[in-house]
Formats: C-alpha cells, structure tokens, sequence
C-alpha cells in the first residue's frame, strides 16, 4: 500500500521529499567540513604560566626508564600490547571487572580489527581493582584467553574518585607501555565505536595532529552545588560560573602530545567531578581546547537510517544482556 501511495505522487511532491533527504543529509554530514575547517582550535601563544609550565613538563616526560616501578600499579600490566611501532591509534575500553558479557560483544563486534585503511589499530580494555581473590583470578583467565586487558590499582567504580583515577592510571599506562600511538580513542564497553570512520577521519585531517581533543563537546555545563550531593564543587575550590569546555566521555580522542599534557595537569586538578569533565580540566590547565564533532552521539537517543550510522563516529549503548541497540 505505501508502494502505491508514493507511485501516486506528484511531481512537486517527489521535489519537496527529496530536497528534505538532502537537506537532512547535508546538515548531517556537512556539519563535520565545518568543524574540521572552521571549528578548530587556533595555536595559542601561552603567556598563562602554569600553561606553560605544564606543556614543558609534558614535554620532557619519559617513563619508559620507570616502567619496572610503574608496573606495581598495574596487576595487569600488558607491557607488549603496543610492540607495534606504527601504531595508529590505541583505543581503551573503560570496563568494570564484572562486565565480561559486554566486553565478550565489544570483542565480536567492533574491536575485532586490527588494521584501518592498512594503518595499525588495537583496542585494549582497562579495568580497575577487583574486591575478591576469585574475581581477580577470573579476570586473570579472561587476559590469558584474549591479551587484551590492562588492570590498574584503580577504587570501586560506586564514587566518582573511582572513574576519575583509572582515567588517570590509563593515561600513565599510555605514556610509559604505548608511546608510539599516534592517537588514543577512550570510551566504554557500553558504547559501539565506528573505527573506520573514526579512523578514516583522523587519516583525513589537514593539520598537524598536535592539541588535539576531539569529541561531543558539552558547552557551559554548570557545577553541581548540591552540598548533599556526591560531586558537589564547592565555590570556594571552582568559583567559575560554568565548567571548562569538555568531551562527553562516552568517546573521545586524544593526540599523544594532550595524552601526556593531561596527565601532567592531573596532579594539580582535586575536584570532585566525573572522569570527563575532569579531563576537561586538566586540559584547560594544559592550554588545550576541545574540538566538537557531532559524528559522536554522545549520551542522546536518536534513530538514523543506516547510511548515517557508517558516518557517526559512535552509534549505539549495550544493554545488560550485551546486546547493542541503536540510539
């Protein structure tokens, strides 16, 4: 019957319908040749300093000779994950210990690649502490059977310390055991990431990929100044109005320079805030501004057609069975 109905149409009718397709098309996918060209961050000359300061320090860090040291952190250290010295991008799963039937999918489904367009890529999932010998020891079985875990010395993930420390202990992993990854993509097992596209993406860019922090930028979000509140940001320690621009953390991307420039900035930042807004932070203190790109969906729930979904960059969450639902 619909068949019919549009066979019925007009010519003025099939104009309207098909101008509206390229108009929603165009604003979708035009929407990334504006970010790339005139959104992005212009070089900055740093006269903050302790922008300064930070940016030199990122500079000349080196862990590579506190590898040994480091690894005390790390019950599971995965030091060769990284053998590959033209490592494209390293993306980390942000996983809880318990979540294996989420971690199983993403392994089935979008983490089963090793080469973009012939560039190296590896998907590593990063976990925190477990509460039980016979948690760690099933986790222990789980690395044996993939190599594709890395464990820090990180708290539970029930308060917002716990998020925010393994994001820390993440990036101190990158900068002693993966150093040679050009980029870092950081997400979470509940969250379906395009690597082609994303990949595609970052081959494609016109620039020097320096400062660069690139995901669903979330704009003049206000601190949480409920004092019965779990991230309550008293004025006294963030007395701004509205938070520094940052990535929504269901996925976003980090050049090597900012993976280490964050860090750095890390020892300084104490609010009490999520992961992604506290790297937001850290990347406000480093002198790095985030890049918006709408091709990551964020936390918001909308269906396109399936030509959309092969240019998002992040399309979907898992439910608890470890099933992936489009948004």
């Amino acid at each position: 019957m619909a068949s019919c109905s549009l066979c019925k149409l007009r010519t003025h009718q099939w104009c309207f319908l098909l101008f509206n397709v390229l108009l929603f098309h165009a604003l979708l996918f035009g929407a990334d040749f504006v970010e790339e060209y005139l959104l992005q961050p212009t070089p900055g000359v740093y006269t903050d300093g302790i922008v300064v300061d930070v940016r030199e320090r990122a500079r000349k860090l080196d862990l590579s000779n506190a590898r040994e040291n480091i690894s005390q952190d790390y019950p599971m250290t995965n030091p060769n994950a990284c053998r590959n010295s033209d490592l494209f991008l390293l993306t980390l799963v942000f996983s809880s210990t318990a979540n294996i039937t989420q971690r199983d999918a993403v392994r089935k489904t979008w983490a089963n690649q090793t080469l973009v367009q012939g560039f190296p890529v590896r998907i590593l999932f990063f976990l925190g502490s477990t509460e039980t010998f016979a948690a760690q020891k099933a986790l222990m079985i789980e690395s044996d059977r993939h190599g594709d875990m890395v464990q820090g010395h990180a708290v539970a993930d029930s308060s917002l310390r716990g998020p925010t420390e393994r994001t820390v202990l993440a990036l101190r992993w990158v900068i002693a055991f993966c150093p040679v990854a050009r980029f870092v993509l950081l997400t979470k097992d509940s969250v379906f990431v395009n690597l082609p596209a994303i990949g595609g993406y970052l081959l494609g860019l016109h620039r020097h990929p320096e400062d660069f922090y690139l995901g669903r930028v979330i704009q003049r979000d206000s601190p949480d100044r409920d004092p019965t509140s779990l991230g309550y940001l008293p004025p006294a320690l963030y007395p701004d109005k509205y938070l520094p621009e940052y990535c929504d953390g269901t996925a976003y991307v980090l050049s090597q320079d900012v993976v280490r420039k964050v860090y750095v900035a890390s020892a300084a930042v104490r609010a009490p805030v999520p992961a992604d807004v506290f790297v937001g932070l850290c990347a406000q203190k480093a002198g790095v501004a985030p890049t918006h790109s709408s091709r990551f969906s964020g936390e918001k729930h909308i269906r396109y057609n399936a030509c959309c979904y092969r240019h998002l960059f992040s399309s979907a969450v898992m439910d608890s069975d470890g099933h992936y639902q489009r948004m």
